[in-house]
């Protein structure tokens, strides 16, 4: 089988994994009555980033090569998803938070880690081909995208987005990446010269950086907007879904199929990938960071002023156009401005520490302060099977909006580099 193709079905599987419940998760839970619980099942993301992937990694590059421990990872990830859902689909005298949220952290703490040994198997089997990963591996990673938005169509389509088959769909996913790692090329396991320390692993010497003002600028703006990244795939899908309650809009395709809508992003974030080198080039990375700031208000403006109907479903896919440059303009055009300013002996400890402040310190704290806010405008209504959570969604988008606003002219005044 080709390798490229092995690759690219590895990322498909991967991603697919996550696409499962990663934007209706939020729904099911309302449904669940713990709606104001939202945030605390996505900063679990965030929270096991922090020390989970370094963990794992110190194992894949000491003793299990990295294509083993990804596949024994997606056999723990798999099984404790599939435990959250047949808890849920069984819990007689009412679905316990504290029992769910244990299951569900457990499966995220295995998944997370697979994201950054997924890139490890690939790496090394192109590296021992002869290929160059630069060039290769971006055409390979598109697949995880397609993946991602593959089961977010399927439990779409086949109703899952207000129950617990989206965990079922998650788990088998994992189960199938699983027997699929032992077809996949053996990773060599590091020597002892080339072992990572703890200290390495984790990134902690690229703490170094904060002693230069440029970095630590960049890094302290890359935690305040990182706070923005997890909000709309957390309360998207239950705000569209809100929309339910109106007689108006309940047989609109935005409310019966948010999930297909909200696919758009990563339709979106898929094209966005190659407009990067040239706005890099041409504008330098300040002003593409302040793009993707801007983004971010009309992300979430966008949806404070739309709605399902006609007209106002523009708006909301317009919304999902904007994600693309939001996300990517930030995630991976501050990845690269960050390697091409770091020594080449700092650079992986210094990725793992964007990646900290970002998805993990960022996102995290992004995440839970939303919830305060969505929790003070809205509250549940239950209309016969389904419980939706109504209110005032477009202050709170409006607030989201407003944040972006003012890290986006703070940076523009604080952050002066030299042109890269």
């Amino acid at each position: 089988m080709n390798l490229k193709f092995r690759l690219a079905l590895m990322n498909f599987l991967e991603f697919a994994v996550w696409g499962a419940y990663l934007t209706s998760m939020g729904r099911y839970l309302g449904n669940l009555g713990m709606g104001d619980k939202i945030a605390l099942f996505y900063s679990m993301q965030g929270v096991v980033s922090i020390f989970m992937p370094a963990l794992i990694g110190i194992v894949a590059d000491r003793w299990v090569q990295a294509q083993r421990m990804l596949g024994l990872c997606h056999l723990a990830a798999g099984a404790f998803m599939i435990a959250t859902a047949f808890y849920g689909a069984n819990a007689t005298d009412g679905v316990d938070f504290t029992t769910l949220f244990a299951l569900y952290s457990m499966s995220v703490a295995f998944y997370m880690p697979t994201l950054a040994l997924s890139n490890s198997v690939a790496y090394s089997a192109l590296t021992q081909a002869g290929m160059d990963t630069v060039k290769t591996f971006p055409s390979i990673r598109v697949f995880g995208t397609i993946g991602f938005i593959a089961t977010m169509w399927l439990v779409d389509i086949m109703g899952f987005q207000s129950n617990q088959n989206q965990f079922i769909t998650s788990g088998v996913v994992s189960l199938l990446l699983f027997l699929y790692t032992f077809k996949l090329p053996g990773c060599p396991v590091s020597s002892g010269g080339d072992r990572k320390s703890f200290v390495d692993a984790f990134g902690l010497r690229a703490f170094a950086l904060f002693k230069q003002k440029k970095m630590a600028i960049f890094f302290v703006f890359s935690m305040l907007l990182g706070v923005s990244l997890q909000i709309t795939n957390s309360f998207a899908n239950p705000f569209l879904f809100s929309f339910g309650a109106q007689d108006v809009f309940k047989e609109a395709f935005g409310v019966q199929h948010a999930n297909i809508l909200i696919s758009l992003s990563q339709v979106s974030e898929t094209c966005c990938i190659l407009l990067i080198p040239f706005f890099m080039k041409r504008y330098g990375i300040k002003n593409v960071m302040l793009i993707a700031m801007f983004a971010w208000v009309l992300r979430f403006g966008l949806f404070g002023l739309g709605n399902p109907g006609f007209p106002g479903v523009l708006l909301f896919i317009l919304s999902m156009i904007v994600y693309g440059v939001a996300f990517d303009f930030f995630n991976i055009s501050g990845s690269l401005f960050v390697d091409q300013s770091t020594d080449p002996s700092l650079r992986s400890s210094a990725q793992g520490l964007f990646m900290l402040m970002t998805n993990g310190i960022g996102a995290t704290v992004g995440t839970l302060a939303a919830q305060t806010v969505i929790n003070n405008y809205t509250k549940p209504l239950t209309i016969g099977a389904d419980t939706f959570t109504v209110g005032n969604w477009s202050a709170c988008w409006y607030i989201f909006a407003a944040y972006a606003l003012v890290i986006a002219v703070c940076f523009s005044i604080v952050f002066r580099p030299k042109k890269i």
